[in-house]
C-alpha cells in the first residue's frame, strides 16, 4: 500500500535535512561543483548553449529538461529576457521560461548574467530540489507531486497557470476528484472549473496548501489501491478484490464531498 502523506510528511519535516541529504549524492554533488565552477566563465548565451554539462543542468534546475534539445526556442528566452511584457517569455503561460530568463538575464546584465545569486547558487539549489523530487518519484509519483505541487503554489495566481503545467494539473484534477479525461475539454471551461471549486488565494497560506496537499494524497492512494486491488489475479481469487474496492470507492466519494480550506 502506498502512504503519500506519510512519505511526504517525513520529506518534509525537515527539508534542510533532507535536501542536505540529496546534494551530498556524489552523482549531484559532482554535477554541482562542475556547475558552480564553471558557470562564472560563461559570458554570451552562445557560450552557455555550447556547454551542454552546464546547460542542461541549469534547465533540469528549472524544470525544463524535456526542453534542453530546444536551443533554438531557448535562445529566444534568453535573447528577450524579461524586461517588458512583450518578449517571449512573458508572453508564454508557463512561468518556468520566465523563471530561467529571471536567472539567466543575459538580456539585462550581458557578460554578468552568470554570476548572480540567483544564476550560481540560487540554480543549484533548484537543481537539488528538483533531483529530489524526482528520485522521490521513481518510487511513489504522488509524491514527487505532491512535492512539486508545494514548492510552487505560492506562484499560482490563476487557473490558466495551473492549466499550463501539467503536474500542477494532475494535483489539483486528483484533488478535487475530476477526471483527467476533461483536459481535453474547453480551457476556458476547465479554468472556470479550478476556480468554482479552489480559492487560489488559499495557496498563499502554507498551511491551506499543506491541507489541499493531503487532499491530494488520500485521494492519489485511494485510486492507486483501487487500481491494484481490481487488477491482483489473487485478490480476486480470494474474494478480497471487490470489497476493497467498494470501500475505496467509499472513501474517494467522501474525500471528494470535502471542501477545500473548510
Amino acid at each position: 500500500m502506498l502512504s503519500t502523506i506519510a512519505d511526504y510528511t517525513r520529506l518534509t519535516k525537515d527539508m534542510g535535512k533532507s535536501l542536505t541529504q540529496v546534494a551530498t549524492q556524489p552523482d549531484v554533488s559532482r554535477e554541482t561543483d562542475y556547475f558552480l565552477s564553471h558557470i562564472g566563465n560563461v559570458k554570451t548565451i552562445d557560450d552557455f548553449l555550447k556547454d551542454y554539462r552546464l546547460y542542461s543542468y541549469a534547465m533540469k534546475a528549472y524544470g525544463l529538461s524535456d526542453m534542453t534539445y530546444a536551443k533554438a526556442f531557448m535562445r529566444k528566452v534568453l535573447t528577450e529576457g524579461v524586461a517588458n511584457k512583450d518578449t517571449f517569455a512573458n508572453k508564454l503561460t508557463d512561468a518556468r521560461y520566465r523563471e530561467f530568463a529571471t536567472a539567466f538575464n543575459f538580456a539585462a546584465l550581458g557578460s554578468n548574467a552568470t554570476k548572480t545569486t540567483q544564476a550560481t547558487t540560487g540554480t543549484a539549489t533548484h537543481y537539488v530540489t528538483q533531483t529530489m523530487e524526482q528520485k522521490a518519484g521513481d518510487q511513489n509519483e504522488g509524491l514527487r507531486l505532491a512535492l512539486y505541487f508545494t514548492r510552487k503554489a505560492s506562484t499560482i495566481r490563476t487557473a490558466y497557470q495551473v492549466l499550463a503545467d501539467k503536474a500542477l494539473t494532475q494535483v489539483v484534477q486528483t484533488a478535487l476528484g475530476l477526471p483527467s479525461t476533461i483536459s481535453a475539454g474547453n480551457i476556458d471551461a476547465q479554468a472556470k472549473l479550478i476556480t468554482n471549486k479552489v480559492e487560489l488565494t488559499d495557496f498563499q497560506d502554507p498551511a491551506k496548501v499543506t491541507k489541499f496537499v493531503q487532499r491530494f494524497a488520500a485521494m492519489w492512494d485511494a485510486t492507486q489501491a483501487q487500481s491494484d486491488t481490481s487488477t491482483n489475479p489473487a485478490l480476486v481469487l480470494i474474494g478480497g478484490a471487490s470489497a476493497s474496492a467498494s470501500m475505496d470507492s467509499d472513501m474517494l466519494s467522501k474525500l471528494q464531498s470535502i471542501r477545500f480550506g473548510k
